[in-house]
């Protein structure tokens, strides 16, 4: 099923609602408006595997334009809202975008980039040079093309350590209305059904998101679409809207669980089916928590932007095996060492995910292809976590490859002090991380955001610290811990480590001690 599907069986349903406002667009106008675009990309001269790329705020034409390109052959650049005009410029070269779909709110950043693409339209007031929305639609009919190819997203990575790289999967050579199997995947796992209320509290540009944004739309459900997430207003749209299907990040969970307890409790939440979480591990306490609030339907699944891949775990399953991030089906996942051996259940290493047809490749970077390929097997892929497999097949993450800290030659992976740290009541957020050491190479350093209202202090410190060393080993323990006003994190809420890790290493004397401390 897809979008066409539902607007012929259910033309006035709402396909997307503006959380906010309550601005709402129907199935029947997504329709109509997907094929006007469609229409005008053929009439340009785009064709099966050419790209189109969107700079648009989470807006309730969004849907238009992807569903354009999903029935059209066409790879959807879902551009980071909130990037740099150059970044943007980068990525659009990159991608071989023929044509840009901007919107009157990025009109900056838009405008600076015009020239990277020979098409422009612009969604809301007209811009010189660019095609306006409004006449694209007024001028193509809303009819189907002869052919709707099926299409993709082409996803580009965060970019924390170099330029982003665009994930390009080869398109299968179907139609649009073929069922997509992320559909199936989704009733199997996650209790997905027909009418489903969908709660997207994240950008739509995001990998993630934009792919249970799609999964709605293939099973005729509304999403209710906020413009920026509020832990409060999450609550509050529950209850109105009535949410029965959501994903969101740990962070997330985070601050909805340091809100009083009196105000969260506040809200009917009864509609909930399910509450899906991902991007990050979730500190054991905090989804126990979750689970203890909302009942059984806090669902999990690990996965990569770039593999393509959703290992899922159900509530049931994690109350039986905690901590566990994943049950991958036999086969499908590999923990190797660091030669590419494949190693025993309990025993730590690289995860690679195993590919049944061609894996992803990086647009234009045939090096980093070849790097995240596994050294004899071609169809095997990581993105450089760790972790490993119990002798029941559920899979435990222990860090990113990249953020493993090597002091005196011992391993300390900084996801268990994490998550110790984030149960202090006094903690909002906190990376942890490795920092220069001239005797042992690297210590541990903790970065803290404090709750609001709580004030940092060298007292408060000595106590997060002690609270960390009464829950784990002893050489975990960090050797010093910062406060920042706010740490680094994307709009979905993924916490940025490189940056703020680099910019200690690049405070570090020649000899291998911090010149000063980042504290405010």
């Amino acid at each position: 099923m897809y979008i066409g599907h539902h607007a012929a069986l259910t033309p006035d349903r709402p396909a997307v609602i503006i959380a906010e406002t309550g601005e709402t667009i129907t199935y029947a106008e997504v329709d109509a408006n997907s094929n006007r675009i469609a229409q005008y990309l053929h009439g340009l001269g785009l064709r099966r595997g050419d790209a189109v790329a969107i700079l648009v705020e989470n807006h309730l034409n969004y849907m238009d334009v992807v569903w354009a390109c999903l029935r059209s052959g066409l790879y959807a650049v879902c551009l980071n809202r909130y990037g740099t005009a150059d970044e943007v410029a980068w990525i659009l070269r990159d991608s071989g975008a023929r044509v840009l779909f901007a919107s009157e709110r990025l009109r900056d950043t838009a405008q600076a980039v015009a020239d990277a693409v020979p098409h422009r339209v612009m969604v809301g007031a007209p811009a010189p040079g660019w095609l306006s929305y409004a006449e694209l639609l007024a001028s193509h009919p809303a009819r189907r093309l002869e052919t709707e190819w099926l299409g993709n997203t082409m996803p580009y990575t965060s970019g924390t350590t170099g330029r982003p790289k665009g994930v390009v999967r080869p398109l299968p050579r179907v139609t649009v209305d073929q069922e997509w199997p992320r559909v199936p995947f989704g009733r199997r796992h996650f209790d997905f059904a027909e009418g489903m209320i969908y709660y997207a509290p994240a950008p739509m540009y995001h990998g993630a998101p934009m792919q249970f944004l799609r999964a709605t739309h293939c099973l005729g459900g509304t999403v209710v679409q906020v413009q920026k997430f509020d832990e409060l207003r999450m609550l509050e749209h529950i209850q109105r809207y009535r949410i029965t299907h959501t994903q969101v990040v740990p962070t997330m969970f985070v601050r909805l669980l340091k809100l009083p307890v009196e105000s969260r409790m506040r809200f009917d939440l009864s509609s909930l089916v399910s509450v899906v979480h991902s991007a990050a591990p979730c500190p054991r306490e905090v989804k126990q928590a979750m689970i203890d609030w909302l009942g059984p339907i806090v669902h999990e699944y690990y996965g990569a932007t770039d593999a393509g891949t959703m290992i899922p775990i159900r509530c049931a399953d994690w109350l039986t095996h905690p901590g566990a991030v994943g049950r991958p089906e036999p086969g499908t996942v590999v923990v190797c060492d660091e030669a590419g051996a494949p190693l025993a259940p309990g025993e730590q290493g690289l995860i690679y995910f195993v590919h049944q047809g061609p894996p992803h490749e990086y647009r234009n970077d045939p090096e980093k292809t070849r790097a995240a390929r596994h050294p004899q097997h071609p169809n095997w892929t990581t993105s450089g976590d760790l972790g490993f497999m119990d002798d029941d097949g559920f899979l435990y993450l222990t860090d990113r490859k990249a953020f493993t800290i090597i002091s005196g030659g011992v391993n300390i992976y900084p996801q268990m002090i994490e998550d110790a740290l984030i149960t202090h009541e006094a903690v909002r957020e906190v990376a942890v991380f490795g920092v220069p050491n001239p005797e042992m190479g690297e210590e541990v350093k903790a970065v803290v955001e404090l709750m609001p209202g709580t004030a940092p202090s060298e007292a408060l410190s000595t106590r997060l610290i002690d609270h960390v060393r009464a829950r784990v080993a002893a050489y975990m323990v960090p050797r010093s811990l910062d406060f920042v006003a706010e740490l680094p994190r994307s709009p979905t809420g993924k916490l940025l480590k490189q940056p703020l890790r680099d910019a200690y290493w690049k405070q570090a004397d020649p000899d291998g001690l911090p010149r000063q401390r980042l504290m405010t």
